[in-house]
């Protein structure tokens, strides 16, 4: 990402909706999959400003993992030197089967190669282990938004399902979120874009870059986080949630 995307969201993801509720409901698929002890660790990958793993700190013992300057300066702020990994080329400095879990938020769509990251997951989970990640969803969707994040792609539930497939991976769970906002999001970005090409002015600040008055900011999270409990199979919304355990 830009450097300047970062200060954007350290500004909003303690309150804001969608940066959250897709923090709570990940902590609540973990404690509902596999609770975790003390003694357990939890590597976050792509870690960002390292909020949700100083949450998580609650529960277990935390890495962050990061490749960016920005990230890492932030994150330093937050976590002791030793609970600091800075990605070593292709592979993440830690042995094999050393850790109970690997946490992705939104890291997936920014990386080249996503099946050889998610190989990496399976590297370093111990047998039972859980991968967690969150992506976002539908080439639909696709707007500026993704290209000031540098994202590679958005996805769809069968190729999130494709990069966890095969003996080494169960799958807990697998579906859309942030389903009941998609209709709006698809209708916002595709105005956007058609401003854009009609040459009119770039608004000041994208509409993901503030959070709503607070009623509909909290309205927003509750259906976040509701929905995301559910096992009803989607067919669409605005994100997708992976879990998924490491087999022995």
């Amino acid at each position: 990402m830009d450097a300047a995307e970062y200060t954007h969201i350290a500004a909003l993801e303690r309150e804001h909706w969608y940066y959250s509720g897709k923090r709570r409901f990940v902590r609540e698929w973990i404690r509902r999959a596999r609770p975790p002890h003390r003694d357990d660790t939890l590597l976050d990958c792509g870690a960002g400003t390292g909020l949700f793993a100083e949450e998580m700190a609650a529960d277990c013992r935390v890495l962050v993992l990061d490749d960016h300057e920005e990230a890492l300066r932030i994150l330093r702020t937050r976590f002791k030197p030793e609970q600091i990994l800075s990605q070593a080329g292709d592979r993440v400095p830690l042995p094999d089967r050393s850790l109970e879990y690997v946490t992705a938020l939104d890291v997936l769509e920014h990386v080249p190669d996503d099946a050889a990251v998610v190989q990496g997951f399976c590297r370093l989970l111990k047998p039972g282990g859980l991968a967690v990640v969150t992506v976002p969803a539908s080439m639909a969707l696709w707007s500026d938004w993704d290209v000031a994040l540098h994202h590679f792609r958005r996805y769809d539930r069968a190729q999130l399902r494709a990069l966890f497939a095969g003996e080494q991976w169960e799958l807990v769970y697998v579906n859309y979120t942030n389903v009941l906002v998609y209709p709006l999001v698809w209708a916002v970005r595709r105005w956007r874009a058609f401003g854009k090409r009609l040459g009119w002015s770039a608004p000041a600040s994208r509409t993901e870059d503030r959070p709503p008055p607070a009623a509909i900011n909290a309205l927003l999270r509750a259906q976040f986080t509701g929905l995301a409990k559910w096992r009803v199979p989607f067919p669409f919304g605005v994100s997708l949630v992976l879990v998924a355990r490491r087999r022995g």
